[in-house]
């Protein structure tokens, strides 16, 4: 009996860590109501593509870095700068735990990559959005999607 209870628990914690992966379309309406199409000049192409190529759009995405920090959510946000892990050292320019940041509420990582595109050179924070979307005719990223 008491084993039927500790499999039912660690199926509890299994689920609550599966990871959500958006499509692109839900992804698109998501981001455009929170106000990124268009944001400090880049249109809404530009954040779907960034989010595919840093994440393939999974929230729970993480990427251990040499330099020991690591990158959060579908935006790959960076822990030494931009959120709190638990050391008193990082900077936390967002004022979030980087917990935050791999939810399937979109809130907060949205509202630190925005911070990201304010305050340092616009989307080239992000290798993937370089790589693979700068330059580039993105209209195709939201083709299809109902954006509202």
């Amino acid at each position: 009996m008491k084993a039927a209870g500790i499999l039912a628990l660690i199926g509890c914690l299994v689920t609550a860590t599966e990871p959500k992966v958006y499509t692109r379309c839900k992804l698109a309406k998501i981001f455009s109501r929170a106000g990124l199409d268009n944001y400090q000049g880049f249109s809404l192409g530009n954040w779907i593509c960034m989010a595919y190529y840093e994440s393939h759009y999974n929230t729970t995405a993480q990427t251990e870095l040499e330099d020991g920090s690591i990158d959060y959510g579908i935006f790959q946000i960076n822990s030494f700068t931009w959120c709190r892990r638990a050391k008193l050292q990082e900077k936390n320019h967002c004022h979030v735990a980087c917990s935050a940041l791999i939810t399937d509420d979109l809130t907060d990582a949205i509202i630190c990559a925005k911070k990201i595109a304010k305050e340092t050179e616009g989307m080239n924070y992000w290798q993937g959005w370089k790589r693979h979307c700068e330059g580039k005719d993105l209209s195709e990223w939201k083709k299809g999607c109902e954006v509202s």
